[in-house]
């Protein structure tokens, strides 16, 4: 018999992926967490029933997630991660040697436990001695900080469950509060493709912008994420991604990657008109 794990983007899409086997299944306090194994993708996390990565195509988002605002900050030391408990952007932030602090807060200490024992791939790097984990509600987290960060990067969920919270004007002002005076907030900005993931991208976007003196979109072509187009939000206080970007010095530091290069970088931010007619939508009604 075989066996799938399948995900529903419309009333008449979904998404299926053949599995050989469940490796495991919990209910944290907040949410069920799975982990499959599959031929065709590694190991899946998925919880609540929503695909969240494979081993396969991790590499795209947490790149994408990571060296983006790193190449555009001259000199980020202290980064705030809000979510991402399955490691993977602590993995890519520990590869800079400048960064001297990063602050973990997740909600779920169940999601770094069953991805240290299932997803050593990603979550290879929490010893780090820089490393912080706070297991605690990123939104209240964030509301006691002032001026203190120069990067933050939120690594949510979609905008239902605990993440919900996580796509809040007030949120996004929190951050902007947390932020030092040139810092860049970066986050998932869901898909473009499909009516409800494009709603949500949509108010996502407007919050942002009214909140943030620069607030810009890129995109990434991640396989395993609703239609393979993925959003990211760019917000900042003075840098622009493109403008600001040093694609010397960021190639200087030699850091191999399979995805992110600075060409990339350039190129991400050249939207389809569908997208970029979608933005201004949301900017309009700001």
């Amino acid at each position: 018999m075989d066996l799938w794990f399948s995900e529903k983007y419309t009333d008449g899409v979904i998404f299926s992926i053949k599995v050989e086997k469940q490796l495991t299944s919990v209910q944290s306090e907040f949410q069920r967490i799975d982990i499959f194994e599959s031929e065709d993708f590694g190991r899946i996390l998925v919880i609540d029933g929503y695909l969240m990565l494979t081993e396969k195509d991790e590499f795209i988002y947490h790149e994408m997630i990571v060296h983006v605002p790193m190449a555009v900050h001259p000199d980020a030391e202290r980064i705030l991660v809000i979510g991402a408990g399955d490691g993977g952007v602590v993995r890519e932030l520990t590869r800079y040697d400048s960064v001297k602090k990063i602050d973990l807060v997740e909600i779920d200490e169940m999601v770094v436990k069953v991805c240290k024992e299932f997803l050593p791939q990603t979550s290879c790097k929490f010893d780090d001695e820089r490393v912080s984990v706070y297991f605690q509600d990123g939104i209240e987290y964030v509301k006691k900080c002032g001026n203190i960060y120069d990067l933050i990067i939120v690594d949510s969920t979609d905008p239902f469950g605990p993440g919900e919270a996580l796509f809040t004007e007030e949120f996004y002002k929190n951050c902007y509060r947390a932020l030092k005076d040139d810092g860049i907030m970066v986050n998932q900005h869901e898909s473009p493709y499909y009516k409800n993931d494009a709603i949500a991208m949509q108010s996502a976007h407007k919050k942002i912008f009214n909140t943030f003196d620069i607030s810009q979109v890129y995109q990434a072509h991640i396989p395993t994420y609703a239609s393979g187009h993925w959003l990211f939000g760019f917000a900042s206080k003075k840098y622009h991604p493109v403008m600001d970007l040093n694609s010397s010095k960021w190639n200087d530091l030699g850091i191999k990657t399979k995805y992110y290069n600075t060409n990339l970088h350039l190129g991400a931010f050249a939207l389809p008109n569908y997208v970029q007619e979608l933005l201004k939508e949301a900017e309009e009604e700001s």
